[in-house]
């Protein structure tokens, strides 16, 4: 979590030194076919309260936060979002929106019981989504 912390407040002192705002942010260009998707858990699985989550990508490349290479980028996990964050800005930083800025591709978490959903965001250096956007299917999960 420090990680991923110190990534993106070094992303975002690299905008504000560059004097851009967020709405003048270009997005980058994803690849053609490229796909995110939760590998674990299943779509409808009910898990324990604390559980692991494994992202999958297809047709880019991980790279932490603040690394500029073309076509790659770093995971967002959406937890109980029902409506997409603006895809224009940076991801916000939030208990919904987690940021996984050094490039990890799972991670453990640990919700209440009942249902959840779960959706991840693929975006760039800046934490900005690719153009066009590479999201998953959202699922829904269980909680015991």
């Amino acid at each position: 979590m420090k990680k991923t912390i110190l990534f993106s407040v070094l992303a975002l002192m690299v905008v504000a030194a560059a004097g851009v705002g967020a709405a003048q942010l270009a997005r980058q260009k994803s690849a053609e076919g490229a796909e995110v998707y939760i590998i674990a858990p299943a779509n409808g699985a009910t898990v324990p309260q604390t559980f692991t989550v494994k992202f999958g990508l297809k047709g880019m490349g991980i790279a932490p936060a603040g690394v500029n290479h073309p076509n790659t980028g770093h995971h967002h996990l959406l937890i109980d979002v029902d409506q997409l964050p603006d895809f224009s800005a940076p991801l916000p930083a939030t208990d919904n929106v987690r940021h996984f800025g050094a490039g990890q591709t799972e991670t453990e978490l640990t919700l209440p019981p009942g249902e959840h959903t779960l959706q991840l965001v693929f975006a760039d250096y800046l934490h900005v989504p690719h153009d066009p956007p590479v999201v998953s299917e959202k699922i829904t999960i269980t909680v015991k």
